[in-house]
């Protein structure tokens, strides 16, 4: 049966919490060093060096407590605030803010270095350019609750998309495939017959053919090209790899696929997962790793009231 809107919202959260969490102990492996695709679950098969291996099983890393920050945020304040999202940001980072456990095991170099830019003082803005050159996936994997509770214009989805980027990674790249990530995103929430290529258009429509933004979505995002990916920490490969798995037929195999491409296994799971979620409804992620996800008394309040919000009538 197809989903209907609030399957669809809550498939796409705890789509992309199960990925992430089902990705971690899998982190930093090559694609050749994964077990098949059947044995892939919260705890790998006997005999496999799982990453963070104190972590227990079934635990989201920084991409889905980044997402939950967002979502927190949007929520309390009703639109996108930089400051305040990057004030729960921080705070995740400090002391463990909806982060299972209150434990924080993985941060990325250059959230790292925008974290000690607002430290010191900076605008959450201009956080993000703490490391000018950086192109790494940190605000990709936390951008989808914003497609889900964004109800303006694909224009405003667009500025939103940048500016929550722009509090850690502010390379006009990772802001593009933020922004065509939550097009991509709101058009598989609708049911639209081509959501990536309907979020392609909405670009090219957003940014004339001159722009830099233009410039740079052709030169180096290529969404139409057919590229091989790696599952890694690059933006650009993030993305791909997200479009490639989300071609498969169920959730399950949207996510065992992506951290079959091994490396960045949770981000990779996670991205694609909640565009899965979105997609197939929450009653198509498979009940035991729903049951076994850890810390769902940190979401479930927010979940509800992004469903109020998002399916009034």
């Amino acid at each position: 049966m197809t989903p209907d809107l609030e399957q669809r919202i809550r498939g796409g959260i705890w789509g992309l919490l199960v990925g992430d969490a089902l990705g971690v102990p899998y982190e930093f492996h090559p694609a050749e060093e994964i077990p098949p695709y059947n044995a892939i679950e919260f705890m790998p098969p006997s005999g496999f060096a799982r990453a963070h291996a104190g972590t227990a099983p079934g635990t989201w890393s920084d991409d889905g407590a980044q997402a939950l920050c967002l979502l927190d945020s949007l929520l309390q304040c009703d639109r996108l605030d930089p400051e305040d999202l990057m004030q729960r940001l921080f705070d995740w980072y400090e002391s463990g803010y909806l982060a299972v456990g209150g434990v924080v095991f993985d941060v990325g170099v250059q959230t790292g270095q925008a974290f000690a830019a607002f430290r010191s003082g900076t605008a959450a803005v201009d956080c993000g350019g703490a490391l000018p050159e950086g192109k790494g996936n940190g605000s990709l994997m936390r951008a989808l609750p914003l497609a889900i509770w964004h109800q303006g214009s694909d224009e405003e989805l667009v500025r939103d998309a940048f500016l929550q980027s722009s509090v850690t990674h502010g390379h006009l790249r990772v802001r593009l495939c933020c922004a065509l990530y939550c097009l991509w995103a709101r058009a598989v929430l609708r049911d639209a017959a081509e959501p990536w290529l309907q979020a392609i258009e909405s670009i090219r429509r957003i940014f004339p053919a001159a722009s830099p933004e233009r410039e740079e979505f052709e030169a180096h995002i290529r969404p139409e090209a057919e590229a091989s990916c790696s599952g890694g920490g690059y933006v650009v490969d993030s993305l791909r790899s997200a479009r490639l798995v989300c071609q498969q037929e169920t959730y399950e195999a949207v996510v065992r696929q992506a951290i079959r491409l091994g490396n960045d296994t949770d981000t990779s799971a996670c991205i694609a997962g909640g565009v899965a979620g979105l997609q197939f409804g929450i009653d198509a992620i498979p009940a035991h790793w729903r049951a076994k996800l850890r810390g769902q008394e940190l979401f479930a309040e927010l979940l509800e009231k992004l469903v109020d919000r998002c399916c009034i009538d």
